[in-house]
């Protein structure tokens, strides 16, 4: 994978804090920095929304012993009711 060069501008004390602590994970601040912005886009992409949206949903239907055959019901009477 290609990579760019990205500059950003920390104040110095906040630099050396991360190159202090990345060095103690073994790691170096670039590193760091690169997972932390992976990590910030993953946890605000959509996919993820969306995952976590149908587990949320699935554990609610779980919960309130709702079966596959009133879901697919339910589905087919919206439906229905559009046309």
């Amino acid at each position: 994978m290609a990579t760019t060069q990205m500059i950003i501008r920390l104040d110095e004390r906040v630099k050396a804090n991360l190159a202090r602590l990345a060095k103690a994970d073994g790691k170096n601040s670039s590193l760091v920095i690169r997972e932390l912005i992976v990590s910030y886009i993953q946890e605000r992409s959509m996919d993820k929304y969306i995952d976590d949206l149908w587990k949320r949903v699935g554990r609610k239907l779980n919960r309130n012993a709702i079966k596959q055959k009133e879901i697919v019901k339910a589905i087919h009477d919206v439906r229905a009711a559009k046309k």
